[in-house]
């Protein structure tokens, strides 16, 4: 008896939490993947003071874009780029009005801690096959992931780009291209400041000048030009000094 009632209790917290996490408006975030530790942070403290369970997705900015364009229930952007916001914007697929630069970040160069390799100096100069060796540079796809698109522009403003393109590995987004160089499978990468920050296998080996490429430059939107309260509330708080300084703990520059 004592069991059938332990039971029936545990079904009926479960049940109440359950009812409880429901009962939490939804917040639906898509976001350049190089925000992932950023964000995640951040809506945690979000909805500690808000009754919202806010969810993310992370890709690629251009992923992402096309996803809302078809009709994903996204309800705040924030893309790695202005390209992809002005490619919704376009569409007429976000709220064009809220459209603002939340965020600012840098290109570097990365190698794996146990190659050792010591400070390059990112110039015309640069022997790229020398560097690499017989692996490969990684960088997120140039073709769609703004990571790589920033990494093509540098390299051709630099007269690098002809020797390093046959040896890129080409990875979805940014993150996948970080991970290539924590396995070892690249010698070295091209991903943003604060992607080497997060990672204990790799470190900066030099940045890349900032006259190379555009500025590295995030834009946040709301889907909807009537949002839900929960959504505009999120959207909101991105700017608060709470969101600004986890920010800039994982090495974003704020406006």
């Amino acid at each position: 008896m004592k069991v059938g009632i332990k039971l029936l209790l545990g079904t009926m917290i479960a049940a109440s939490l359950s009812f409880a996490a429901m009962a939490k408006e939804q917040v639906t975030v898509f976001a350049a993947a190089s925000l992932t530790n950023a964000l995640t942070d951040i809506g945690q403290e979000f909805d500690k003071t808000h009754d919202t369970n806010t969810r993310f997705s992370f890709a690629s900015s251009s992923t992402l874009a096309r996803q809302i364009e078809q009709g994903a229930p996204a309800e705040v952007f924030i893309s790695a780029n202005q390209k992809w916001m002005d490619y919704l914007v376009e569409k007429k697929a976000v709220d064009s009005a809220s459209r603002f630069t939340l965020l600012h970040n840098a290109l570097v160069m990365i190698a794996p801690k146990s190659r050792g390799l010591k400070d390059v100096t990112i110039n015309d100069k640069l022997n790229i096959p020398q560097l690499i060796g017989d692996s490969r540079m990684a960088v997120g796809d140039p073709d769609h992931v703004p990571a790589g698109r920033y990494a093509k522009e540098a390299l051709e403003n630099l007269g690098l780009w002809s020797a390093s393109e046959p040896l890129l590995a080409r990875a979805n987004n940014v993150r996948a291209a970080l991970a290539l160089v924590e396995r070892g499978e690249a010698t070295v990468g091209i991903v943003y400041a604060t992607d080497a920050l997060v990672s204990a296998d790799v470190e900066t080996v030099a940045v890349f000048p900032e006259t190379s490429h555009k500025p590295i430059a995030y834009p946040a939107a709301l889907i909807a030009e009537k949002p839900t309260a929960g959504s505009k509330a999120f959207y909101d708080y991105l700017t608060t000094d709470t969101a600004k300084a986890i920010f800039v703990k994982y090495g974003f520059k704020v406006q």
